[in-house]
């Protein structure tokens, strides 16, 4: 139980990292129904992106001061990269079968990931990312490193902001009129071809914000880093509703939160000594989410299809 606080704490980081990814999923869900498996490797060159403008910084740089301009390149490269996605590979195939863009998508997921393996310097293995130095912080008994601290904040910062935005400005709520009928919307006079970009970019930012946390907890990068990170982010999105940006914050941290102390506890459980530890946390995640979804298919916040009628 001594170690409690610091396995929710570790859930909690791990979470928000989830969640920020998940957003990009929920989001161009929501509004075109399509399940973009290349937002992992969005998610992948934002970090690429960021240990660029890393590298260009001058010798013994100050991490803290260029950390603004890192999430800055990162988030230019994941949304140059989503857009056109968007408009090459994914415009094109709107009105085809649902498999024909889910197909397109896991595709374009292994190009971008063999893109940067053969072109990106050195990214046959993982690249070492700054960290930030310093002794850690003891809050609530968890000792919470420096670099942690950066996707607590940002994570609720992000949802928030997003948050507001959807509910507040003229753009949200084109994006909730393009999510609820895309044709009508289109004869009210929305540019619905604009709304899904911008849906597309905003996921893509916050992949990237979510690259640049992860390279600064972990102190590497690698081109193989989207796949799993994506294939969990997704997860939340559903475990969470998918469509509902809180749902995917939401569902993120319950993964995170579950593997977490799986990894923690599960091995001291009578009779289960064999599925605990770090290999099984990835199996644990997915139980976790037959079992939420057997009982509430929605996800966690999604709304029944009988209440949308």
């Amino acid at each position: 139980m001594n170690e409690l606080p610091q396995q929710l704490a570790n859930g909690l980081i791990l979470g928000a990292m989830y969640g920020l990814i998940a957003i990009g999923y929920t989001m161009v869900y929501g509004i075109i129904q399509l399940i973009n498996f290349a937002h992992g490797e969005i998610f992948m060159i934002g970090g690429f992106g960021a240990l660029t403008v890393y590298l260009w910084m001058p010798a013994g740089s100050n991490l803290l001061a260029i950390v603004p301009l890192m999430i800055i390149g990162g988030v230019i490269c994941s949304v140059a990269v989503s857009v056109a996605a968007e408009r090459f590979a994914y415009r094109p195939l709107r009105t085809a079968p649902r498999l024909a863009p889910l197909i397109t998508a896991i595709g374009l997921s292994l190009a971008l990931q063999q893109a940067i393996w053969k072109w990106y310097p050195n990214a046959t293995k993982d690249r070492p990312f700054p960290q930030f130095k310093g002794e850690a912080f003891d809050l609530f008994g968890a000792s919470i490193q420096r670099g942690d601290l950066f996707v607590l904040i940002a994570a609720p910062v992000c949802m928030l902001a997003l948050g507001l935005f959807v509910s507040k400005t003229r753009s949200g709520r084109g994006m909730q009129a393009t999510s609820q009928d895309p044709d009508t919307a289109k004869l009210m006079g929305i540019n619905t071809d604009r709304i899904i970009v911008m849906a597309f970019a905003i996921g893509a930012a916050f992949a990237a914000v979510a690259a640049v946390a992860y390279g600064l907890k972990n102190g590497q990068i690698g081109f193989k880093m989207g796949f799993i990170m994506g294939l969990k982010a997704f997860t939340a999105a559903v475990l969470g509703g998918i469509g509902n940006i809180y749902g995917a914050m939401l569902g993120g941290v319950v993964l995170g939160v579950a593997e977490s102390l799986a990894t923690g506890y599960m091995s001291d459980v009578p009779g289960m000594d064999l599925f605990g530890g770090g290999a099984w946390k990835d199996v644990w995640a997915f139980v976790l989410l037959i079992v939420v979804l057997l009982l509430r298919p929605q996800g966690l916040l999604g709304e029944r299809v009988a209440d949308r009628a």
